[in-house]
């Protein structure tokens, strides 16, 4: 019986620690802009800054526990979450 509780207690542990390794929030972005833009991102109660490189699409991965994060920008706050498409143009981010 011992051996079924610790058998139990190191499958929830193992999925417990898959699950949360596996929470972040993968963006793919376009930047019209001729300039790169670095933003404060909010994911899982942490603060995180970003950086979208200028003239390019690509990807940018947030770390975190969460898979939505809330992207801070001049223009207000921006929710996304994990496999978004977000266009920016002027400095303002457009979730598509």
């Amino acid at each position: 019986m011992k051996r079924l509780i610790k058998s139990f207690a190191m499958l929830m542990v193992m999925l417990f620690i898959i699950s949360t390794t596996n929470a972040a929030v993968t963006l793919r972005y376009y930047n019209k802009d001729s300039k790169k833009h670095t933003m404060t991102v909010k994911i899982s109660g942490s603060t995180k800054e970003v950086t979208f490189e200028s003239s390019r699409t690509s990807s940018v991965t947030i770390q975190g526990s969460a898979t939505t994060a809330t992207i801070i920008t001049s223009f207000g706050k921006i929710e996304v979450k994990d496999g978004d498409n977000i266009e920016i143009k002027d400095g303002k981010i457009t979730v598509k």
